[in-house]
């Protein structure tokens, strides 16, 4: 809730609100021409679900739209498949959507699928990490050492220099050293940021994309008796760098707008910084910094419109993948090696 109505932080990929055109920022005001002002957000949720395959129309207020617009809905229940995969030109695409009790084991199944299905001669890899919210950090250490060999992939540090914890790769590169680009955006946080930062820090993916969400705080759960608990922060995550990702987030190594969207320029970016006594960044990240949204390189000058004459509906993915491309020759290993 924002001064009194929903505001969407982002659409969750593959849900009904997301194939209909919902996107991060956009603010509903009506439900079926009911005005939602003023509701607790729990009160404005339950009117908004319903028996799958029913409609409902949203009315929307969009920055950079002059007028506010419909949008109908049919609900549906909510399946999420944690990881996908496919192959384009040769190179392995892997989508983590969150991170919950199987994308480890997913997302190791899925790069064993693409070097079957390339005769063991990917050109690359894309994890595509945009708009994932994060989720188990077990799981985050579990994707992160599929493509790592050795090294810390991230520690978490209490308020007590004694309160510290590590978890590190162990030996084997599931991705045989092939070139990497990770996509980030805003919406991608917490464990998405863990295994962004971790491939990073090593060197052993190009991040690409918008700085990320910047949650780096833990959670410990504190049950108080039957029926009640208490949430506590109590300790931040940092990368194997020593770096809190906590409201400054992970900065990619390549700037990448999504211009593949209309809207990308108005609709403005939620990150953890901007949300109410949110924890501050201890890295003394200047505000500017945060304020700073996707790159304005005079290449990414191409428009909406261009982009679909030419058959580009992910700008963002178009661009890795052509990345790749580029660095596949110089960057793939002699012959594939399950570890060294």
């Amino acid at each position: 809730m924002e001064d009194g109505a929903v505001k969407v932080i982002t659409p969750t990929e593959d849900t009904p609100a997301e194939k209909a055109g919902m996107k991060a920022g956009d603010y509903i005001t009506h439900i079926d021409g009911q005005l939602l002002y003023g509701l607790e957000l729990d009160d404005a949720v339950e009117k908004m679900r319903g028996a799958p395959g029913t409609k409902i129309t949203l009315s929307v207020v969009r920055r950079g739209r002059d007028k506010p617009f419909d949008l109908t809905i049919t609900r549906a229940k909510i399946e999420l498949r944690p990881v996908k995969w496919e192959i384009k030109d040769g190179i392995g695409i892997i989508n983590i959507n969150t991170f919950a009790g199987n994308t480890g084991a997913a997302t190791e199944a899925a790069l064993t699928a693409i070097d079957k299905a390339t005769g063991g001669k990917p050109t690359g890899y894309v994890i595509d990490l945009r708009s994932n919210p994060g989720g188990l950090l077990n799981e985050a250490v579990r994707v992160s050492d599929a493509f790592l060999d050795r090294g810390e992939i991230v520690s978490e540090r209490g308020r007590d220099k004694s309160d510290f914890q590590s978890w590190s790769a162990k030996p084997g590169d599931m991705a045989h050293s092939l070139p990497i680009i990770v996509l980030i955006d805003v919406g991608s946080a917490s464990a998405a940021e863990i295994v962004a930062g971790a491939l990073q820090d090593h060197r052993r993916a190009i991040v690409m994309g918008e700085r990320s969400f910047g949650k780096g705080s833990v959670q410990g759960v504190q049950e108080l008796n039957a029926t009640s608990a208490l949430r506590l922060t109590i300790a931040r995550y940092y990368t194997p760098s020593g770096k809190s990702v906590q409201a400054g987030g992970i900065d990619p190594d390549i700037n990448v707008p999504q211009l593949s969207d209309p809207d990308y320029k108005d609709r403005p970016a939620i990150r953890e910084a901007d949300l109410r006594r949110h924890l501050l960044s201890q890295t003394g990240v200047k505000d500017e910094v945060l304020e700073k949204d996707s790159a304005t390189d005079p290449r990414f000058s191409a428009t909406a419109d261009e982009l679909k004459k030419k058959g580009i509906k992910d700008f963002q993915l178009d661009y890795a993948i052509r990345t790749l491309k580029r660095l596949a020759p110089a960057a793939a290993p002699a012959a594939p090696t399950r570890a060294r």
